[in-house]
């Protein structure tokens, strides 16, 4: 496949599947018409509520569980919440009538919103009021309570208006670089990433006619773009409303990594490695060299795959975040840290004892840590020795291997939070002669 068929298959694979739509379709017409049945005495299943967020964008992809609605209160109901206690008893209020149509285990009140747990995603349903030019107070339930502005639609204005002057770049970029974060654990959230794209496309002309044909040169660019943002810059302006979003961890290391690797993509003979790079770059919805099985079997007719990826198992939703080093070791005297070896361009040499650890994790307890271990290159092939299997991690939150033979090999760790990968982190282990 050439780079235009094969950007156009990678953004299908991480479309929001159609029965994936309806169910949250579903589930949003049934809240909706709870919180009418309550406010409103009518039955309605769309009317006064708004689908907002990554999904109201338009730029979520296929797993996504972080889903957010607003509920617009009538105008009557201002003076019976608009008062010392009032954030709190709305969302009250509003939890109380969608426990007439979900289990009541299943929902919370967090601080300015209502969370309705599902099996495989939440929704953190908002009450509103309106007020000019179709911004919304929210309830804050902090302290005493307050109110707070919300302007989705603004947002969601530019990213429309946005999308048609840039030859419907945006959204795809969005959506390219939530499979980024995802495969890389950058704790991003989804408006921050929207409002980066927003201003990358925004500072350049290169792309408003092009499309999947260059959609390799335009991730390039978008990384270099975010790779050259200030350290010190802990927040911007949403796109379209202005509002401040946060940078909640840094974001500059990993999207330099990404840079690299997509010049190395772009400047590959192969088409094997073109893959190669752009896979480690987005992760298996990436489409594969389309001879990588074939090859391999020339260099072990009995070679099995026995990769798997953690997003068969479960959806992925970056909230939290994760580093893991690892310790090497020989003879079993230490001899530094893989991270020390990787900055100075050192490759590891066989017969090194290496404990991969977590090193920071912010995610709150009770969680679940996986590990993945995958070896590549020739001599992984010829021993029939990729692995990259799944494994639980057994309450001491490392994983401990040895280097064998030569190889790009990488390990992966995951932390899965009510059945959802919510923190990852990815360490090379390169391994030399």
């Amino acid at each position: 496949m050439n780079t235009s068929q094969t950007f156009e298959k990678f953004l299908s694979c991480i479309k929001i599947k159609d029965e994936k739509a309806d169910d949250i379709s579903y589930r949003y017409g049934r809240i909706t018409m709870a919180l009418n049945q309550k406010f409103r005495d009518t039955d309605s299943k769309t009317a006064n509520s708004l689908q907002v967020g990554s999904y109201g964008r338009y730029t979520g992809i296929n797993g996504i569980s972080d889903l957010d609605m607003l509920y617009i209160m009538p105008a009557s109901k201002w003076e019976v919440y608009n008062k010392s206690g009032g954030q709190s008893k709305l969302l009250e209020d509003t939890k109380s009538a969608i426990s007439n149509t979900y289990h009541s285990s299943d929902i919370k009140v967090d601080r300015c919103v209502v969370t309705v747990n599902f099996s495989d995603s939440h929704i953190d349903v908002q009450p509103v009021f309106e007020i000019e030019e179709q911004d919304y107070h929210y309830p804050d339930t902090y302290n005493d309570g307050s109110w707070k502005i919300t302007k989705p639609r603004k947002e969601m204005k530019a990213m429309l208006e946005f999308e048609d002057n840039k030859n419907r770049n945006l959204r795809r970029l969005c959506k390219m670089a939530r499979s980024w974060k995802n495969k890389h654990g950058v704790y991003m959230g989804g408006l921050l990433i929207d409002t980066l794209a927003y201003n990358f496309l925004k500072s350049t002309t290169l792309y408003d006619e092009k499309s999947f044909a260059s959609y390799d040169e335009m991730c390039r660019d978008f990384f270099k773009f975010l790779s050259e943002q200030s350290k010190d810059q802990t927040e911007y302006g949403a796109l379209g409303s202005k509002q401040r979003v946060k940078v909640r961890k840094p974001f500059i290391r990993k999207a330099k990594k990404a840079f690299d690797l997509a010049i190395e993509a772009i400047a590959a003979e192969s088409y094997k490695t073109k893959h190669n790079k752009w896979r480690d770059i987005f992760g298996n919805n990436f489409p594969k060299y389309e001879s990588e099985e074939k090859e391999a079997h020339a260099i072990n007719e009995n070679y099995t795959n026995t990769e798997e990826f953690i997003e068969n198992y479960y959806p992925v939703d970056i909230k939290y975040d994760l580093k893991i080093d690892c310790e090497v070791k020989q003879n079993g005297f230490r001899e530094g840290s893989l991270r020390e070896y990787l900055f100075k361009k050192i490759k590891l040499m066989p017969n090194k004892s290496l404990r991969f650890y977590i090193e920071r994790n912010d995610v709150p307890i009770p969680y679940t840590v996986k590990w993945k271990v995958t070896n590549r290159g020739e001599q992984a092939l010829k021993r029939d020795c990729i692995r990259g299997q799944i494994i639980n991690d057994f309450g001491d939150l490392e994983r401990r291997e040895n280097t064998n033979f030569k190889g790009s090999h990488y390990v992966e760790c995951y932390i899965i939070k009510n059945d959802v990968v919510v923190a990852s982190d990815t360490i090379d282990v390169p391994i030399s002669e």
